[in-house]
């Protein structure tokens, strides 16, 4: 059989039998597979003695019931993920039959539940505590799209650490973040959740959540473990619906998907969230290839591996099996935690009988769930995460509060800022308008978890924190985030509270314009409600809800200078917008601070310096729509006339505002790179020099960004890839020189083969403020 036919029947054996070997990182793929029923092999013995002779010795005192309870993981309390509340958790921890929690959290809660797990259990063997702490636990930063807007990784490590801190003060010693999913469709509802679009920017931001979580040492009261997710794939789901089918070569997963999964893992990560997704006709939970040969026989993972909510019990609406089935074909694909679903729980013993599955199987799922907690440190003190003082003297400490409110500034991207619109003067009359402008709510963002919405600073009130009775403010509503009533009852059924004003758009906006007549300059916040993205908060139509767009249109009439102030969850379509406003400021869901945060912004305190992760488009048509994408063969090349081409009839090809856009106060000057050299050899260095000069009138902050273009492969090759970054920061009139370095290793990619290498022959290098407004220099690598 010759290579490619090889490399035909992997593509076709990984869509039905699972049995792909992974590719590698420097070899061929090897062309041997392995039966996708074989028995789990035999988990090898780590590095810490100690602990296999705990775990070992455990395992050898507990029945099959008791191992099979360990794998179970229940929800209890305050929140609910999902369509299903765990039943008779008190019986089922008494009988050994829950091997962790989630959705508990306060010491009093955990300790009550803990206490009983290691009172009332045969080994006294403790549960685990998780949550969904996504974007801080009670001091709530901006919501993870935001965060990687920042470019800033030691501050998106911080905000990890104090949500750390607060968590695990609260009880918790397990967080599900980060999500690491790459997205380019907007219309998907959780790339909320995620940092944007790009592989190497999304590993880096994947490395300082772990980083901030888990700490050096996870024993510490103050060190929660992470959990990687969604493995994977989970932000390709088709037409932007979730949970919906994904479909790729391998190729493009490798090198466009997978780079964050693993960074994260080599980053420590202790554990691992399956996705609901399927792959190429197998779903992620059931996968095999996924989950054992790729993720722990070729990338050496030896964490444990828990489903996303009910993910084995859907797996028959996928059409794979009834619950004895599915529940052999998740611990047999390398599933070692079931939540709440229960399958493990009800079927794994009668699977056992039936040999459908093997002891060992159960045996080495159990062994990584209790070797979580031994690394946990709770087989030493199962209390270690409830202390009521702590809890007292960790949350929402001022420097918690403080931290929140920098690093939204930084997350906050200027779209647009025409005749310098902003900052806005300390002085004369504000017309604040807009649905969001008294909002607190939806500040917090979709994954708020344990925050408290009556804690966070709406804009109104950050903008009298700044200036006080310097500033006159005029307040109108203007509109309703969105008029459809349906909308309204789906979102108020999930928490989103919004109270639908009960006059007509007309006299709202009516009332709007004349308070914008008597005054200055109008502020408009508007945006969407922070239900509208999410899980399960997929849209068609990405742009202003409602009236806004009416309300907008009504307030650029007047004459009035116009600052759009933004609140979302995704990127959106802001044609008009772009065009008529004088100002547009993107500041996501910022946060507990993000009143103080914005106005800051607004009025100079903070010069802007974020920069998009993910592309906004001019029209959803163009959805995906990404900076790295590649070239046809026949490119639109700006001839009106030239039909034949890849075009749209009726919209331009590029984006509204690209990867990497975002304005300041100031303004920076770039010159040409300046490259060490022409012709790079495999074991060299090229370095790359680029003069940047603050040309402005305030000092600021600039994210100085490296692209390469592999101009000719043995496979097609991205227009741009990203392969570095710098913040500087810069005085007015100052310059500084800013310096990237290359090797081959950093030109590498999965070619036709799957093989990790590099290729001889022409380079792009390009710097500049954004992935489209770049300067180019080129070189040759031998």
């Amino acid at each position: 059989m010759n290579k490619a036919s090889t490399i035909l029947l992997l593509l076709l054996c990984m869509g039905c039998a699972q049995t792909t070997t992974p590719p590698q990182e420097s070899e061929t793929t090897q062309n041997t597979t392995a039966p996708a029923s074989q028995p789990a092999a035999a988990k090898p013995q780590s590095t810490d003695p100690e602990m296999d002779k705990f775990i070992n010795d455990l395992l050898a005192k507990m029945t099959l019931e008791e191992k099979i309870g360990q794998l179970n993981l229940v929800s209890v309390g305050f929140d609910v993920t999902g369509p299903i509340v765990s039943e008779n958790v008190d019986e089922n921890i008494r009988k050994g039959n829950v091997g962790g929690v989630f959705n508990t959290f306060t010491p009093v809660a955990v300790r009550k539940l803990q206490e009983f797990a290691v009172n009332n259990t045969r080994h006294k063997i403790p549960l685990l505590f998780g949550y969904d702490v996504i974007h801080g636990h009670r001091t709530i930063f901006p919501m993870p799209l935001g965060l990687a807007s920042s470019w800033d990784m030691q501050a998106i490590e911080r905000s990890a650490r104090i949500a750390a801190e607060e968590a695990t003060a609260d009880g918790l010693n397990w967080v599900f973040s980060p999500m690491v999913d790459i997205a380019r469709d907007p219309r998907w509802g959780r790339v909320a959740e995620g940092a944007g679009e790009d592989p190497w920017l999304g590993s880096r931001v994947a490395e300082a959540m772990v980083r901030g979580y888990q700490g050096d040492d996870l024993t510490l009261p103050n060190t929660a473990m992470a959990c990687v997710k969604h493995f994977a794939l989970y932000g390709a789901a088709e037409a932007g619906r979730d949970y919906g089918t994904v479909d790729m070569s391998l190729q493009r997963m490798f090198n466009e998907y997978m780079a964050p999964y693993k960074a994260a893992l080599d980053a420590g990560a202790g554990s691992v969230m399956t996705s609901f997704n399927e792959i190429n006709g197998v779903p992620a939970t059931g996968n095999r290839w996924l989950m054992t040969e790729l993720l722990r026989d070729q990338w050496g993972f030896d964490g444990f591996v828990v489903t996303d909510y009910t993910a084995i019990n859907e797996m028959m609406a996928h059409g794979v099996g009834n619950e004895g089935e599915v529940a052999a074909l998740a611990l047999k694909a390398g599933v070692d935690m079931d939540m709440v679903g229960e399958l493990f729980l009800k079927e794994l013993g009668a699977q056992v009988k039936n040999g459908k599955v093997t002891e060992e199987e159960i045996n080495l799922a159990c062994r990584r769930v209790l070797e979580a907690k031994y690394k946990l440190g709770l087989f030493q003190d199962p209390y270690r995460y409830i202390n009521e003082e702590r809890a007292k003297n960790t949350m929402m400490k001022p420097e918690f509060r403080e931290a929140a409110r920098d690093i939204a500034r930084k997350s906050m991207v200027l779209l647009k800022n025409e005749k310098n619109a902003l900052p806005l003067k300390p002085s004369g009359t504000i017309a604040l308008i807009g649905p969001l402008a008294r909002n607190q709510r939806d500040l917090i963002g979709n994954w708020s978890g344990a925050g408290d919405w009556k804690q966070a600073v709406s804009v109104e009130q950050g903008i009298r924190n700044a200036v006080g009775s310097k500033v006159r403010i005029n307040y109108a509503k203007g509109a309703n985030i969105t008029d459809d009533a349906q909308m309204i009852r789906r979102l108020n059924a999930h928490g989103g509270l919004l109270e639908l004003d009960k006059r007509s758009s007309e006299a709202m906006i009516k009332e709007a314009v004349q308070v914008a007549r008597n005054s200055d300059v109008v502020v408009a916040v508007v945006g969407e409600a922070q239900g509208m993205s999410g899980e399960a908060a997929s849209r068609a139509d990405i742009g202003l809800p409602g009236q806004q767009l009416a309300l907008l249109k009504a307030l650029k009439a007047t004459g009035k200078p116009l600052v759009i102030v933004l609140m979302n969850g995704r990127p959106l379509t802001l044609n008009w917008e772009h065009e008529n406003a004088n100002a547009i400021l993107e500041t996501w869901f910022a946060g507990t601070e993000a009143g103080n945060a914005i106005a800051d912004v607004l009025f100079g305190s903070y010069n802007p310096s974020g920069k998009l992760t993910m592309t906004f488009p001019r029209h959803v048509g163009q959805v995906p729509i990404f900076y790295n994408a590649k070239n046809t063969g026949r490119p639109f090349n700006g001839e009106e006339l030239n039909k034949y081409t890849s075009r749209y009839m009726d919209v331009p090809n590029e984006p509204l505002y690209p990867f990497g856009h975002g304005l300041s106060y100031t303004t920076f000057q770039y010159s040409k790179p300046q490259l060490s050299k022409t012709t790079l050899k495999g074991t060299e260095l090229l370095e790359i020099q680029v003069d940047v000069r603050n040309t402005g009138n305030y000092d600021g902050e600039e994210v100085v960004q490296l692209y390469v273009q592999d101009v000719v492969g043995s496979s097609t090759r991205p227009l741009k890839e990203l392969k570095g970054f710098q913040k500087i920061t810069l005085k007015k009139g100052e310059s500084k020189t800013v310096t990237f370095k290359l090797t081959a290793d950093d030109l590498k990619f999965y070619n036709n083969e799957m093989q990790y290498v590099y290729e001889p022959g022409e380079f792009r290098v390009f710097v500049g403020t954004s992935s489209r407004d770049v300067q180019e220099a080129g070189f040759r690598l031998e």
